[in-house]
């Protein structure tokens, strides 16, 4: 564990540290607000933070070294890991949050990090739970606020802090939690804070499944079973490009086409009346519907239940569910489910009106 060191107290390097990516010294390591403040910002040059609750995982590192790339090797990247009390609705989904201080360091300083901010919860929270929290408002009612009620307040009050804390230039955040990016993208844009919010793709495992800290929970059968949720989002994003380069060729062949002549009136008829039949404003309730189809198959299926609590197509600006009727657009087909005791996110972006 990181001191604070003699020389005007800044915190000295970890002890036993490693090297981090191309030789770089292994990330220092800040308890405390004050060290954090002593930490020397390169000038002229960019700070990146990348936020998490630890228990670091391949797709944090895929952030972390965003962030390095993003503010070049002059630049700084602090990391910080903090489980945030205010975020869990019981105190034993709190209890059971790993911890894993010594890997995650590991973890950093291989992506890149400069600094990894670790405070303690009374470090954060000097005089208790605040009274006065950040709210995420309607948005934040939806979909992951409705079943985990209050959790977005949560969230956005300490990233509001730690976004003070650590002053960053720009914050990279994982898509996995779409709602959650949303959110701070919003509270960034409401309350006129100096930051760029850059959100960063989900990463995978080689079957599909997004990775998170929650996965560790899982049983092999019970894993088996939490791939439903890839691939209902795979089969919706599927059954999009279909319809859309189905409408396509219709469009392109229809009677007086250029396409047309060359294939035949009576193709090009048969082509106008397949995209009838899949219509770009018939697009969201296909997506839907191949999404869905795919969850019911694994729900009615023996072995380890999976409970689903949500399938939503919404806009990612807002998270409110996308009309059947939307022709065009950006959207977010989100999931959540139990398997066994553990709960699962994961979503997809999807582009409506756009042509394969």
């Amino acid at each position: 564990m990181r001191t604070t060191g003699e020389d005007g107290g800044r915190p000295e390097p970890a002890e036993g540290g490693r090297s981090g990516a191309a030789g770089a010294p292994a990330p220092a390591l800040l308890r405390t607000a004050a060290e954090l403040d002593a930490l020397a910002r390169p000038s002229g040059a960019a700070r990146a933070v990348v936020m998490t609750m630890g228990a670091l995982h391949e797709g944090h590192a895929a952030l972390i070294r965003t962030a390095r790339t993003a503010v070049g090797a002059g630049g700084q990247v602090v990391v910080t890991v903090f489980v945030n009390p205010l975020q869990f609705g019981e105190a034993a989904d709190l209890d059971r949050y790993p911890r894993t201080l010594d890997a995650d360091l590991a973890l950093a300083a291989a992506a890149g990090a400069d600094a990894v901010f670790a405070p303690g919860v009374d470090e954060v929270y000097p005089g208790g739970e605040p009274l006065v929290r950040i709210s995420a408002g309607p948005m934040g009612e939806r979909l992951e606020g409705a079943a985990r009620p209050g959790h977005f307040d949560g969230m956005l009050t300490v990233v509001a802090k730690l976004l003070h804390l650590t002053r960053p230039d720009e914050v990279f955040y994982g898509q996995k939690d779409a709602q959650q990016l949303a959110l701070i993208r919003r509270m960034v844009r409401d309350l006129n804070f100096a930051v760029r919010v850059t959100g960063v793709p989900t990463v995978r495992d080689p079957d599909g499944l997004a990775l998170s800290s929650r996965n560790r929970f899982l049983s092999t059968a019970e894993r088996h079973t939490a791939l439903a949720l890839s691939r209902a989002l795979f089969a919706a994003r599927d059954r999009l490009a279909a319809q859309q380069a189905l409408h396509e060729r219709a469009r392109a062949t229809a009677p007086g086409g250029d396409r047309a002549a060359g294939l035949g009136e009576s193709r090009a008829a048969a082509d106008a009346q397949a995209v009838a039949l899949a219509r770009p404003n018939g697009a969201p309730a296909a997506v839907r519907a191949a999404a869905q189809a795919v969850l019911d198959e694994a729900a009615a299926r023996g072995g380890q239940p999976l409970a689903v609590d949500y399938l939503a197509l919404v806009d990612p600006a807002d998270f409110t569910e996308i009309p059947d009727d939307r022709e065009s657009g950006e959207a977010v087909l989100a999931v959540a489910a139990r398997v066994g005791a553990t709960r699962l996110i994961d979503n997809i972006p999807l582009t409506f009106g756009a042509l394969t």
